[in-house]
């Protein structure tokens, strides 16, 4: 699992999402699971849990990717510790938190990506990329 924001947002994989014990221990509220082909997972009542599935390429549903993107930066505003997981942790995971920091921050897509990829692995698919840019360019 990888730190973006210093006690508020996290990246991670299937696995990180699985650990109910960690999510709780780093005070983590909120998960985000982008993971399309993952089983839904249950946690306590005390966390929130949003099932926004995506996958790695363009042909997203845009009001889920749009959704998904927005949900984000609405926690990241309202300071609530939240975890972004995905099956891997490498692409989707990364483009949606680059997307939330692009709207919160002001600050370009892949000025967020490279800040995201200095922190640990990234491997945005293409697809996702362009879908998500396009976006934000609109806005």
């Amino acid at each position: 699992m990888r730190e973006v924001i210093p006690q508020l947002l996290w990246i991670g994989n299937a696995r990180d999402a699985r650990d109910v014990k960690g999510v709780l221990d780093l005070g983590i509220s909120a998960i985000i699971d982008l993971a399309l082909e993952e089983p839904p997972i249950s946690f306590p009542r005390e966390i929130v849990y949003c099932r926004l599935p995506l996958i790695d390429g363009d042909e997203n549903n845009q009001p889920v990717l749009e959704t998904t993107i927005e949900t984000v930066a609405r926690f990241i505003q309202a300071e609530v510790p939240t975890l972004v997981a995905c099956s891997a942790g490498m692409s989707r995971s990364p483009a949606i938190v680059a997307g939330a920091l692009s709207k919160t921050k002001a600050i370009s897509f892949r000025e967020a990506i490279g800040q995201i990829a200095a922190i640990g692995p990234c491997d945005v698919s293409p697809g996702l990329w362009n879908q998500i840019e396009a976006w934000l360019e609109q806005k």
